[in-house]
């Protein structure tokens, strides 16, 4: 998605908005209901979940690859002005989000793909493709969440979001593991939370990822995790990542303060000995970027130490969300700020 990353509202202006069902914030923000795996306008007149099983999204496309599918009542796909033929490929694409409408239908249809191109860029922050892409995935995460392994709900069922989804993470992490040499390979899960799904992956010696599945760093750290391990990556069990599931579980619901899982996160010396400082932050506690630099004995690294901590791929138990501004401030945070802020007070408070 090559969009604008949006500043949203805090999380309580979301929260009381959308409890509210204020029509004023409408394409301002997006409320994606963890506990039903769809999202809505912020003017919904759905009844509203329970508090923290609401995560926020700047725009549909990101609720779309987070995983989420659009309400059927509020429909945030649409606006007024969308043409009879947009809302008519929607429809077509919601009602049948494993199947594939190509170029060369689009012109039997009367319709110009370029024109559809435009449209769905401008509307949505992506291609129509790239639209059709995040339905079929989303589809194989419905059918994750339902009870299935991702083996029985991607691979062994026999439908179309089987080809969907593997290519699309054949292009995020590379080859399928029966094209690589070796024996080993990156096993990939996805992990839900009340501040949205996370895309988990692991080897027979640790964990190497952890992010946020909506986080514009995930390709990079794709790429990054690609050229460091040399291996393939697809998805698939694997008993570290049922213990991380149970961990992040216990974490999120304020009874576990640290973890107890091997952590394989190979990077530059320098990068490694960052992330190894921000393991020594304790939890409820937090350091600024200068702080991390002291402690390393090079004061005057305070900006490679803010980029090594922008490239830790493991999200939560490498905290990087523990590193706030000189000034108090929250700084940055690639999975954004809200979810910082939220990480650091569940660390405070327990819940």
């Amino acid at each position: 998605m090559d969009q604008i990353k949006l500043e949203l509202p805090s999380v309580e202006v979301m929260e009381a908005a959308f409890r509210g069902r204020d029509a004023s914030f409408d394409g301002i923000f997006f409320a994606a209901v963890a506990t039903t795996g769809i999202f809505c306008r912020p003017s919904c007149p759905a009844r509203k979940p329970l508090p923290g099983n609401t995560v926020f999204y700047a725009t549909a496309a990101e609720a779309l690859f987070a995983g989420y599918r659009p309400c059927l009542r509020c429909k945030p796909l649409f606006s007024s002005d969308d043409p009879d033929w947009l809302r008519e490929l929607v429809a077509r694409v919601e009602s049948e989000p494993r199947g594939r409408i190509k170029e060369s239908e689009l012109k039997s249809m009367g319709l110009d793909p370029a024109t559809v191109r435009r449209r769905f860029k401008s509307r949505y922050g992506m291609s129509f493709q790239a639209f059709q892409r995040a339905r079929r995935l989303a589809s194989a995460f419905e059918a994750i969440k339902e009870g299935g392994s991702i083996d029985d709900a991607v691979f062994d069922h026999g439908y179309d979001s089987h080809s969907g989804f593997r290519d699309a993470f054949a292009k995020l992490f590379g080859e399928a593991p029966g094209k690589a040499a070796g024996s080993d390979y990156i096993r990939l899960a996805w992990i839900e939370s009340p501040l949205g799904p996370l895309v988990a992956g692991a080897v027979d010696r640790g964990i190497c990822l952890l992010e946020f599945t909506d986080r514009r760093m995930l390709e990079a750290q794709a790429e990054a995790l690609r050229l460091r391990f040399r291996l393939p990556a697809a998805p698939a069990p694997h008993a570290l990542l049922e213990r991380l599931e149970a961990e992040l579980a216990e974490y999120f619901s304020g009874s576990r303060r640290e973890f107890d899982l091997p952590l394989l996160e190979p990077g530059t010396p320098f990068q490694e000995r960052v992330w190894a400082a921000l393991r020594e932050i304790p939890c409820g506690e937090t350091r600024s970027y200068g702080d991390l630099a002291r402690a390393l004995g090079d004061p005057g690294a305070v900006r490679a130490v803010a980029q090594a901590n922008g490239r830790n791929r493991i999200a939560i138990l490498v905290p990087c969300h523990r590193v706030i501004g000189s000034d108090g401030g929250l700084g940055g945070y690639g999975g954004g700020l809200w979810r910082k802020r939220r990480l650091l007070e569940i660390e405070r408070h327990g819940h």
